[in-house]
């Protein structure tokens, strides 16, 4: 059975999440992969496209939910492949959190899965939920 936490802890966890993301000093980043997601914080595999988050990322939590401000487009991605998981990272590239990425009904949506090397790739929203929200 999940966790179950109250709205004022799960805005917490979130705003530590947060506060990891804007500690380098200047905007983070949400790198996107092709390939099967590894454990936490693994080896990553290709990395496709590297966008920029706001600085700072996103208002303070609310309602078990942090939804992020808007995240600048990759205008180059870096390589051709499927998009199928993402990581976070700070400015100094310090590991975050990884994340789901995808069109629809994940963490991170973006403008297409298929990528293409030097071809702009953009994220819509991205909202991470706590908990039992």
């Amino acid at each position: 059975m999940a966790l179950g936490l109250n709205t004022t802890l799960r805005n917490s966890r979130l705003g530590t999440i947060k506060t990891d993301i804007d500690k380098g000093g200047a905007a983070g980043l949400l790198r996107v992969y092709d390939g099967a997601r590894p454990a936490t914080g693994g080896a990553a595999t290709t990395l496709l496209a590297e966008l920029t988050f706001s600085y700072p990322c996103a208002p303070a939590p609310s309602g078990g939910q942090l939804t992020f401000s808007a995240v600048t487009a990759d205008a180059s991605a870096n390589a051709t492949g499927t998009a199928t998981w993402g990581r976070i990272v700070d400015s100094t590239g310090a590991f975050v959190a990884d994340c789901s990425v995808g069109t629809s009904g994940a963490d991170y949506i973006l403008n297409t899965a298929s990528i293409t090397a030097g071809v702009q790739v953009s994220c819509s929203s991205g909202v991470l939920t706590e908990g039992n929200s």
